[in-house]
Parts: C-alpha cells; structure tokens; sequence
C-alpha cells in the first residue's frame, strides 16, 4: 500500500517559481523500488504526465513543454518526491499529482493507468 500527499502548490505571476514536495508512505516494498511521476490536469484539458524519476538510478525524463524550467527530484532515505518549477508560464496552471509505479518507469511513463497510486493533487496558478 502506498499513500501520497502533495503540497507546495500556490498562485505566482509568470516567471515565478515553485516547489512542490510529495510525501510518500509505503509499506511492503520499499519507496526506492518505485518509478515516481508528476501529472497535472488543467480545466477542460486530458491529464497529462509533467515528469518521471526512476526508482534507484533517478533517471529523469520530462514531457517536452517543461524540459528546461522543471526538475524532479527524489530522497529516496526521506520518502519523499519533488518538483522544483522554474519560469513558469500561464499555461502551466493546473492541478498536479503525483503517482507512484512499482517498477522501472519505461517508455510510457505518461500513461495515466498505469500508475495504481496517487495523491490528492496540488493546484497550481500562473498569472500573466
């Protein structure tokens, strides 16, 4: 079983920063066997994978739109997940997740089903 718990999300103008954190409980399998992504979901918008870290190596991988401003990081002795945002954009409002994989992340980390955990969700706002 795993739990998870977002926060860190907030209203800043464009070209602000935040940083999100999710705290993450397991039991069983311990939280580095885990491939780790963030998701959001904009209004009216399909859900859509932000970033992923593999569960020992932490290999990241990022959809196209954030490569360059967001990084995902983990502490795999702390539990915990996180999602450092930088320059941000209108278009980056939405409300984000975090969703946790038991395994290695592959090629389809953004595929939403394949992800059997996730957080309450964080919502963040970008003004202009």
């Amino acid at each position: 079983q795993v739990q998870l718990v977002e926060s860190g999300g907030g209203s800043v103008q464009a070209g602000g920063s935040l940083k999100l954190s999710c705290e993450v409980t397991v039991s069983g399998y311990i939280y580095s066997s885990y491939c780790m992504t963030w998701f959001r979901q904009a209004p009216g918008k399909e859900r859509e994978g932000v970033a992923t870290i593999s569960p020992r190596r932490g290999s990241t991988d990022y959809v196209d739109s954030v490569k360059g401003r967001f990084t995902i990081s983990r502490d795999n002795d702390k539990n915990m997940l996180y999602l450092q945002m930088n320059s941000l954009k209108p278009e980056d409002t939405a409300i984000y997740y975090c969703a946790a994989y038991l395994g290695a992340c592959g090629d389809n980390w953004q595929r939403g089903p394949n992800y059997r955990y996730w957080g309450q969700g964080t919502q963040v706002t970008v003004s202009s």
